[in-house]
């Protein structure tokens, strides 16, 4: 079976890149290896510039209708009291917030999208475990699924299959570690009115945990030194309970509630890109090019930066049946910049704030006596963490009319 483009990975990258590729009449097909989206994904903030793209897509409306929650600022708690760190407020845009939406009704809304387009299609259950190959090129890729192998012809092949790509590592490409201190663990505890409704980072010497509400619960991401997760199984729950009770007192009674390290995710921290995001016929975006800290949790947004910025490139060659190395260049020429500055900012933050806390520092990071000081910086930070670098705009041609939705005049 033969397409224009084939996207192996159904996250945020390759849904929204699929559905660009679909709205400008180019024949694709999206690879995602789970039988379905309904996973306990840990990062489904979509800052400004995201939820612009979905404005300029016509889905603005619909992401509304979704169960979100909006964080219109974000703070740091520490052991001398609260300080902002940014308010979108001020961020002078449309969508001043970050919207905290699951992700798998986020992917369900793009890929439901993509559906309305004849020349899309969606594979489920289905693995890609290698490349087709022909005269040094990227001609597609074979995939595993309940029936099982078989293979699907491209003129360009997308690996956007995250940090662990399949695609990436078929096509031989390696990234470069660029380092992370620490890992973060990741579980729930039961949230009640009054509580507060902004995100913050709780910092105290030794110890650090960003904490985000979810409505009826609160996700807890607890910051522990790299490759530190079998030490804290030892410890035992109890020991994560009475620290977690200790740096949010307010939540130290209902500590009861996490029964065990069943119910605790582990992120294994990474930070790395690949020096070339391209071969022949084959383009790597998002996290298969470039893993992201989750240092101000632009991951996603990163990636979907990436996919705008090619369909914006790549979708008029393809829909004439063309996509030449050249362009795959240009795709990655323009993103390297807003990843390299990105994750130079991480580092930073690695390096002066979550390294010394993990060491135990008695004061990790000083802030000034007087909050209102940081507004210096508060305008930087709030444009960074919500626009990004170099944010994207939707200019691929929208050639091919959508099928109306169910309900909706034809």
């Amino acid at each position: 079976m033969s397409n224009t483009c084939v996207i192996a990975g159904g996250g945020p990258a390759g849904a929204v890149l699929a559905l660009l590729m679909a709205r400008a009449g180019v024949e694709v097909t999206l690879l995602e290896k789970h039988d379905d989206f309904l996973r306990d994904f840990r990062g489904d903030t979509l800052h400004p510039s995201t939820l612009q793209v979905l404005d300029e897509l016509g889905l603005a409306g619909e992401l509304q209708a979704l169960p979100h929650r909006k964080a219109y600022g974000m703070q740091i708690m520490t052991d001398d009291g609260v300080v902002p760190l940014a308010s979108f407020a001020g961020l002078r845009h449309k969508y001043p917030y970050i919207a905290f939406v699951p992700q798998w009704e986020f992917l369900d809304l793009v890929t439901r999208a993509a559906s309305r387009y004849p020349n899309f299609r969606l594979l489920m259950g289905a693995e890609v475990v290698g490349l087709i190959r022909e005269g040094g090129a990227a001609r597609g890729v074979r995939y595993r699924d309940a029936d099982g192998e078989h293979e699907l012809r491209a003129t360009l092949t997308v690996g956007a299959d995250g940090r662990h790509s399949d695609v990436r590592r078929a096509a031989g490409l390696t990234p470069v570690e660029r380092g992370a201190p620490m890992d973060v663990v990741w579980f729930r505890v039961p949230a009640l009115p009054g509580d507060g409704e902004e995100p913050f980072l709780r910092l105290s010497a030794g110890r650090l945990m960003v904490a985000i509400p979810r409505g009826t619960y609160w996700q807890l991401a607890y910051v522990i030194p790299k490759d530190g997760f079998d030490r804290l199984r030892e410890d035992g729950i109890e020991s994560l309970r009475a620290s977690v009770g200790r740096l949010l007192p307010f939540l130290a009674g209902r500590m009861e509630e996490l029964a065990g390290f069943d119910e605790v995710g582990v992120l294994r921290v990474a930070l790395n890109r690949v020096r070339r995001w391209h071969r022949p016929g084959l383009l790597l975006i998002g996290d298969a090019a470039h893993a992201m800290s989750p240092i101000f949790g632009v991951g996603i947004n990163l990636a979907i930066q990436d996919a705008v910025a090619a369909a914006n490139l790549l979708a008029g060659p393809l829909s004439a049946g063309r996509a030449p190395e050249s362009l795959l260049h240009r795709v990655q020429r323009r993103r390297a910049l807003p990843t390299v500055i990105t994750q130079f900012a991480q580092r930073v933050v690695q390096d002066r704030l979550i390294r010394p806390a993990l060491q135990g520092a008695a004061r990790p990071v000083r802030f000034p006596a007087d909050p209102s000081r940081l507004l210096v910086v508060g305008p930087v930070v709030r444009r960074f963490i919500g626009l990004g670098v170099l944010p994207e705009h939707v200019r691929s041609p929208a050639t091919t009319p959508p099928r109306p939705v169910a309900g909706t005049p034809g």
